[in-house]
């Protein structure tokens, strides 16, 4: 009489759980290939209902909703960005600078710097250490090639190896 109540029950509670279960088609949204779920129906709406949140941006919590259908939201498209905008974005952007000089020492580099300092006063001259031994000493900063040429044809009375080198630049220094 015990195992017949065990088994009675266990029938019974396995009915009960595919009873409130149902075989639900939804289409997959990007293929369109149907899919079969078997869930129970109130947890179809729930998921119904916040699929269409997701799409119209209607928000459940706001009681004006329910009375107003909301549109959808509308996508923008970027507006070209001011030199301003982009410097606030990326504040180190690929630039270029005038390579005066590769040499050999600090104290060398720093002497390029002084002697070019008392030519151009309103430049900034920077000394790059990357190359080890060797050492980089580079002036201003420009966003163009073209934009390096005027001062280029200045600084090549000074020094005769001047080029234009592909350098990063702090946006807001470019000219």
């Amino acid at each position: 009489m015990n195992q017949f109540l065990k088994i009675i029950s266990v029938l019974f509670f396995v009915a009960s759980n595919t009873y409130d279960a149902q075989l639900v088609v939804k289409n997959d949204t990007i293929s369109g290939t149907p899919l079969s779920i078997s869930m129970d129906k109130k947890v179809d709406e729930l998921l119904g209902n916040i699929e269409d949140k997701c799409l119209t941006g209607r928000d459940s919590n706001n009681d004006n909703s329910s009375t107003k259908p909301s549109t959808p939201k509308i996508a923008v498209p970027e507006k070209e960005l001011s030199k301003a905008e982009i410097c606030r974005r990326n504040p180190r952007i690929m630039g270029y600078k005038i390579q005066l000089a590769v040499v050999k020492s600090n104290e060398e580099a720093r002497e390029v710097g002084m002697f070019f300092r008392r030519r151009f006063p309103n430049m900034k001259v920077e000394i790059d250490a990357s190359l080890r031994p060797n050492y980089k000493v580079m002036a201003g900063s420009y966003l163009t090639k073209q934009s390096a040429a005027a001062d280029l044809a200045k600084i090549k009375a000074h020094f005769n190896s001047a080029i234009a080198i592909q350098y990063r630049v702090f946006c807001v220094e470019a000219k």
